[in-house]
């Protein structure tokens, strides 16, 4: 399974809208998906100029969700642990 494949795998076509960036059902976060795709060839522009796209997951517990990449929260792999 490729993410950044340009055709979109048949599970994504019931995926529903996580507005809280996590599973709708179970709340799941993305890190426990077992598949993702990214739809890159579709991004929406901001009233900033920005570019958000469509990040499509299937979660462990079978539901496909998707979210906006711009609403992704932070990651903590980047602070500094010392």
């Amino acid at each position: 399974m490729d993410a950044f494949s340009p055709t979109p795998p048949p599970w994504t076509e019931t995926a529903v809208h996580g507005l809280q960036f996590c599973c709708p059902r179970c709340c799941s976060s993305a890190n426990k998906s077992q598949k993702a795709w990214i739809n890159r060839r579709a991004p929406v522009i901001t009233e900033d100029y920005g570019r958000r796209w469509q990040e499509f997951y299937l979660c462990e517990c079978g539901q496909a969700w998707w979210a906006w990449s711009s609403d992704r929260p932070p990651s903590d792999i980047s602070e500094d642990k010392r």
